[in-house]
């Protein structure tokens, strides 16, 4: 391979230079590139330095506070994604042949994931100690942004996407139920009409939420608007809103958490509840999974279940909640 128009590039350590000159480019600022880095501020202002001293055009201008990238800059920003992603291949490849001894999982899960998708990975980890993994946490909308870029290896559902190409896998029930605070007058009812729930101020979660589309669907089956008192962006704060008495809300039993009893909540005994749904692992069509992302689908597969639902059976022993019907 002729090395001319790159020895350059060969000689003064030009790869480290690059991991900087991304993370400066992406941050737009020395010193939020050198925390992601863990490096010392001055350190990240040499390799800039020696970068630009390597290429032998400015890449950088400072501009107030804010670091913006020339136009050379833009050209080699676009060619650190091509060769770290080239990397990341090749890494993948390699960790394909040694058999899962080494290796990466990018997985990406919706909010409601965060509660049990944590303990699936480590139980994972455990099995395959020389994996790294990294778990990316958004909603709806954004994994399905992330999904078409092709950012991640693997992602978590409780909706996937029904417009795109995408290939999915059934793991884990995701029963939908209603919550209220454990004093509210409907608590102790037993069958309580959908009409009357729906009388009662409802907490909706934000634009672009999995679970606001499931809530707007239930209101639009019985052909009843929501009374929406407040729209909140957290599952979190969803369920301190609903302690404070501000109302009631639709959400996953999994917003509960997994190690907490929740003796001040209630769930409901409303018509139609618990929404039976499931959690599915998803990727595109066409994406070809590596090893590593082959076998913690296998894994989820196999143990989910029984990671999860069976931790959950053992906290009913001591809580309240009613148990919800679980998939076979």
């Amino acid at each position: 391979m002729p090395q001319s128009k790159i020895r350059r590039y060969l000689k003064h350590g030009t790869l480290t230079q690059l991991s900087v000159f991304e993370a400066v480019a992406r941050l737009g600022n020395y010193t939020r590139a050198a925390e992601e880095l863990y490096l010392a501020q001055p350190t990240v202002s040499v390799q800039i330095k020696k970068l630009t001293e390597t290429v032998g055009v400015q890449l950088l201008e400072q501009i107030g506070k804010s670091v913006h990238l020339t136009e050379a800059g833009r050209e080699l920003h676009r060619a650190c994604h091509e060769i770290f992603q080239q990397l990341i291949d090749v890494e993948d490849r390699l960790a394909d042949i040694r058999g899962l001894k080494s290796g990466r999982l990018r997985l990406a899960v919706s909010t409601t994931g965060k509660y049990f998708a944590p303990r699936l990975l480590a139980a994972f980890v455990h099995e395959h100690p020389g994996i790294e993994v990294s778990l990316q946490i958004h909603h709806r909308e954004t994994l399905i942004e992330r999904m078409a870029a092709n950012a991640d290896d693997l992602y978590i559902f409780a909706n996937p996407p029904t417009t795109k190409e995408v290939v999915t896998q059934a793991i884990l029930p995701n029963p939908m139920t209603v919550f209220a605070r454990a004093d509210h007058p409907l608590a102790g009812e037993r069958r309580i009409p959908f009409s009357r729930f729906a009388e009662e101020p409802f907490l909706m979660r934000e634009p672009g939420s999995g679970t606001r589309m499931v809530a707007q669907q239930v209101f639009a089956r019985h052909g009843i608007a929501p009374k929406v008192r407040m729209e909140l962006s957290t599952n979190e704060a969803i369920k301190q809103a609903v302690l404070a008495g501000l109302g009631v809300s639709i959400m996953s039993r999994y917003t509960l958490g997994l190690d907490t009893e929740q003796n001040d909540l209630a769930t409901l005994d409303v018509e139609g509840f618990p929404l039976e749904g499931q959690w599915y692992l998803v990727y595109p069509a066409g994406k070809q999974p590596s090893a590593v992302t082959e076998a913690f689908m296998a894994f989820a597969r196999k143990e989910a279940k029984e990671l999860v639902l069976d931790h959950l059976r053992q906290l009913r022993t001591t809580s309240r909640e009613p148990e919800p019907p679980i998939a076979p």
